[in-house]
C-alpha cells in the first residue's frame, strides 16, 4: 500500500526545525547555566582562598607588630642599661679622682708653696695659696703643665701680702683634670695604692 501524505510537507519540516531549534536552545541555555555555575563556584573558591590568605596575613602582621613592639621595648631597655653602665663607669672614674688629684698635687707642689684653697667644679680645679716667691708659682705652673693628670694651668691673680710678718706672694690659679684612658688610670690607681 502506498502512503500519501496529504499534510503539507513544508509545514512539517518547519515544525521539525522549530522543535530542533527549541531543543538546541534549551540545551544551550542549560549548558550556559552549568558554565555560569562552574565559573561562579571557581571564582567563589578563589575569593574564599584569597580571604583565608588575607586573614592569615593579617594574623601574621599582627604577630610581627607585637614582635616589633617587643624589639622596640628591648632596644629602649638596652639603651637604658647602656646609659646606666656609662654612669656607673663615670662614677668609678670619679671615685678615684679626688685621691689622684691630691696625690698629684702633693707631687707637683714645690717647696715654698702652700695651698690654702682647692675647689673642684667638674674638671676645673681652682687652687689658691701662698708662695715664698713668684718663681715658686712659675715652678708650680710648669710642674702642673708636665703632669699627666693635670693640664692648662692658668694664673688668675698673684699679689704680694704680709703673713705673720713675712712677705709672701698670694696666688690663685685654675687647672683642669685630664682623664687618661680607663686602663691607664686603673693601673696608676693600683700603683698609687701599692706605694706606702
Amino acid at each position: 500500500m502506498i502512503r500519501i501524505n496529504l499534510l503539507p510537507h513544508r509545514e512539517a519540516k518547519r515544525k521539525a526545525r522549530r522543535q530542533q531549534f527549541y531543543s538546541l536552545a534549551g540545551l544551550a541555555a542549560a549548558l550556559a547555566v552549568v558554565i555560569i555555575v562552574l565559573v561562579f563556584s571557581v571564582i567563589s573558591g578563589y575569593i574564599s582562598s584569597q580571604e583565608e590568605e588575607n586573614a592569615f596575613l593579617k594574623q601574621e602582621v599582627a604577630t610581627l607588630d607585637k614582635q616589633i613592639e617587643q624589639i622596640k621595648r628591648l632596644k629602649e631597655q638596652t639603651q637604658a642599661l647602656l646609659a646606666r653602665k656609662q654612669v656607673i663607669e663615670s662614677l668609678q672614674l670619679d671615685r678615684a679622682e679626688p685621691v689622684l688629684l691630691l696625690s698629684e698635687l702633693a707631687k707637683q707642689v714645690p717647696d715654698g708653696v702652700y695651698l690654702k684653697l682647692m675647689k673642684q667644679e667638674g674638671q676645673k680645679v681652682t687652687l689658691g695659696g701662698y708662695a715664698q716667691s713668684n718663681a715658686r708659682v712659675s715652678t708650680l705652673m710648669r710642674n702642673l703643665e708636665a703632669s699627666p693628670w693635670l693640664e692648662r694651668p692658668a694664673l688668675i691673680e698673684i699679689k704680694a701680702v704680709d703673713v705673720n710678718k713675712r712677705r709672701l706672694s698670694e696666688f690663685s690659679m685654675t687647672v683642669f683634670i685630664t682623664r687618661p684612658d680607663a686602663n691607664a688610670s686603673d693601673a696608676k690607681l693600683v700603683a698609687a695604692k701599692d706605694k706606702p
